[in-house]
């Protein structure tokens, strides 16, 4: 049990919802860095089992929005399920827990929000893509989420997070801290502020096609990763998870984020920066996954449009890990010393990477589509 919380605060917050059966156990649940989360064990094998989640509102300041961004995309989700033949609604979407207020969140004594989830039973997520299998699936996951929340009006959903992947915002910050310099930092990084500033014309080109109408915007899921996949006892896709950055975006994001973290050998914050290289078989497989569920409804500029989300997402990672570095690391978690120097450093190699092989990867992509 997380050391703030016992057993009996948790069993009085779990005391506001629509629980089934009785509470065998409640234990720290997931690797997961914003929410604090809780499994929570039935005594009845044949009543549900549950997730209890504290919500940050510190990163999601609007708790009400948040909640009905998620009701509104699960009510979607699952009604166009109920036309899908073998298709089983209730374990492949997330289901929250109503409250005896009538609600789907509650308040405790010290102003924090929580919810609750029916636990989807038989399933498992990984931390890193190991197999083209797992990496099929989990482009198969999330071109199906898109596919699936296409026909619903992406205005109707509030920004959890407003401006999360503007990379324009991104850049003014670090200008911004660039200008402050508050730790006398900027002196050592202007290498990458160098590189930074070469390519930022370029970077724009996914907001600037949205902005002139020329990509639709879509409900998309803002954090692609493959440990918000749940996969079923075969490795294949089951559930999409973790809904609190689901708002209106551009798809190129999604598929961006994916890659930067699929086709990468190493970890984000690797420090021999020569071990840093690319992953083409699992960049392939994600990419054939993707198109197998979202072909059907992307447009041509969209699909075009992929390209540019693979060399984004990293970029912006290289100028959000700096812009922490410069103003003396007050956003991410470090665990040494110059720790978001080294993460800068990593994701613009791997950019680098990617630009080498850009045509390659490219083409990949062009010949899956068509």
């Amino acid at each position: 049990m997380e050391s703030q919380y016992n057993k009996e605060d948790v069993e009085g917050i779990l005391s506001h919802f629509f629980i089934r059966g009785k509470v065998a156990s409640i234990t720290p649940f997931g690797s997961g860095h914003i929410n604090s989360t809780f499994y929570v064990k039935n005594t009845d094998s044949n009543e549900p089992d549950y997730l209890l989640q504290k919500i940050n509102h510190s990163v999601f300041k609007d708790v009400p929005g948040l909640i009905g961004n998620i009701l509104l995309v699960t009510s979607h989700l699952k009604e166009k399920l109920k036309d899908v033949p073998g298709a089983d609604p209730d374990k492949e979407v997330l289901t929250l827990v109503e409250t005896k207020s009538a609600g789907f969140f509650t308040k405790d004594a010290n102003g924090n929000y929580w919810r609750a989830y029916y636990f989807i039973k038989d399933t498992k997520s990984y931390d890193q893509v190991e197999t083209p299998k797992q990496a099929f699936e989990t482009g198969k996951a999330f071109g199906r989420f898109q596919k699936l929340l296409s026909d619903l009006d992406a205005a109707q959903l509030c920004h959890t997070i407003p401006n999360f992947h503007n990379i324009e915002m991104r850049l003014q910050q670090l200008h911004e801290a660039i200008d402050a310099d508050p730790k006398g930092r900027v002196k050592e990084v202007k290498f990458i502020i160098d590189f930074i500033n070469e390519r930022a014309w370029q970077m724009g080109a996914v907001l600037r096609a949205g902005r002139e109408g020329k990509l639709p915007l879509r409900i998309i899921h803002y954090d692609t990763k493959l440990n918000n996949v749940l996969l079923n006892k075969n490795d294949e896709v089951q559930c999409v998870i973790d809904l609190d950055t689901v708002m209106p975006g551009y798809v190129a994001y999604d598929f961006g984020d994916a890659i930067r973290t699929i086709i990468n050998t190493s970890a984000e914050d690797e420090k021999q920066l020569d071990k840093i290289n690319l992953n083409i078989p699992l960049f392939k497989a994600y990419t054939e996954g993707y198109f197998a569920e979202a072909s059907g409804f992307l447009t041509e500029n969209e699909i075009e449009s992929l390209s540019h989300g693979m060399v984004l997402l990293p970029y912006m990672q290289t100028v959000r890990f700096l812009t922490d570095y410069i103003q003396g690391d007050t956003y991410y978690k470090i665990h040494f010393p110059g720790h978001n120097l080294q993460r800068s450093m990593a994701q613009m190699q791997l950019l680098n990477r990617i630009e080498n092989e850009y045509d390659v990867l490219k083409g990949i992509i062009k010949d899956v589509a068509y």
